[in-house]
């Protein structure tokens, strides 16, 4: 099995050592920049547990280099995905499979939906249907990531925590291609349990990103420091309670409440968000796929979402401000 890793940062670099490590997959990582340099002079190196693994591994930053594979497994963030769909196109057969493991709601939403929204494009994550034409949603499996893990220094990655990635098929079926990618994954030393309804899990995942996420970059708040003050954590259940009305409008069942994702959150205790540490470091933010892309959801089903727009607005702004975006206001 050739997997191809497109973006092979820290969750990236983490499942290519898993599966080089085990024999599990022919891997191949496209990542650029001193990572890349220090792959190729050193490998690819993963302290995880304890211990530290390191691996030879394929890597480049040309996919022409790379060539067809069985699946593509793209790590990059939103934004840069959106950005690099056509240089994708080297890596695909006829018969390869693309995994998103990305945050936020995914391009391929309305692929295998059904109902009035079949085949509905979004904007907000899939600017001028990039995605959507070079890769094309037959090929999408989806995938919901739960990991932790850091770049320490090129080259080198932390495991934090976790080693769960939900899969799912857009239509819901257990195609042969998506139990195959499950079983290469779980002989990597990794939970990969296929669901028959993906999106659920992804809204949960969401539930989070959409209101924690630019809540704590306009507070600079961790998530202990958020969900400890009422206040904040009002306008954090607010945006929670839009978000749920949001996705039921599109046939999401959301296995637990409110308070229950509240109260998960808070067990993680002084964590930063990816998009505060993206604010502090100078880094482009996920605001599209995180946030703008529910305010596009709720427009498409005549959702009212207050709270999501005024707090959509402020961190557009916070983030124009400092550099870190330059998307539609």
């Amino acid at each position: 099995m050739k997997v191809c890793i497109y973006g092979a940062g820290a969750i990236g670099g983490y499942m290519a050592v898993q599966l080089a490590d085990a024999g599990a997959a022919e891997v191949t990582c496209i990542a650029r920049g001193p990572h890349l340099a220090a792959m190729r002079a050193n490998g690819l190196k993963l302290r995880i547990g304890g211990e530290e693994k390191t691996v030879r591994i394929n890597c480049t930053d040309d996919p022409n280099e790379a060539g067809p594979q069985d699946y593509v497994i793209v790590t990059l963030k939103a934004h840069s995905a959106a950005a690099v769909a056509d240089q994708m196109t080297p890596l695909l057969g006829p018969d390869t499979a693309v995994m998103t493991a990305q945050n936020g709601v995914p391009w391929w939403y309305f692929h295998g939906h059904g109902g009035a929204h079949e085949g509905t494009r979004l904007a907000t994550v899939d600017p001028g249907d990039g995605q959507w034409r070079h890769i094309g949603p037959e090929r999408a499996i989806g995938c919901v990531v739960y990991p932790a893990a850091s770049i320490v220094e090129p080259g080198i990655i932390e495991h934090e925590y976790g080693n769960r990635f939900s899969l799912g098929e857009p239509s819901g079926e257990k195609t042969e291609r998506v139990l195959a990618l499950a079983a290469a994954l779980a002989a990597g030393g990794l939970r990969a349990p296929v669901r028959p309804r993906i999106r659920d899990e992804i809204w949960v995942k969401l539930w989070g990103n959409v209101s924690l996420n630019p809540v704590s970059a306009l507070t600079g708040g961790t998530l202990a420091q958020m969900i400890d003050d009422a206040a904040v954590c009002g306008v954090i259940r607010t945006i929670m309670v839009e978000a749920q009305a949001v996705g039921e409008a599109l046939g999401v069942r959301f296995p637990i409440d409110v308070e229950k994702r509240i109260a998960g959150a808070r067990e993680v205790g002084e964590h930063k968000t990816s998009m505060l540490q993206d604010l502090e470091l100078g880094r482009p933010m996920e605001i599209d796929a995180l946030v703008s892309s529910v305010q596009e959801l709720a427009l498409l089903t005549g959702v009212a979402t207050p709270a999501i727009d005024s707090v959509l607005a402020m961190v557009k702004m916070r983030a124009r401000l400092a550099g870190c975006y330059d998307g539609a206001r």
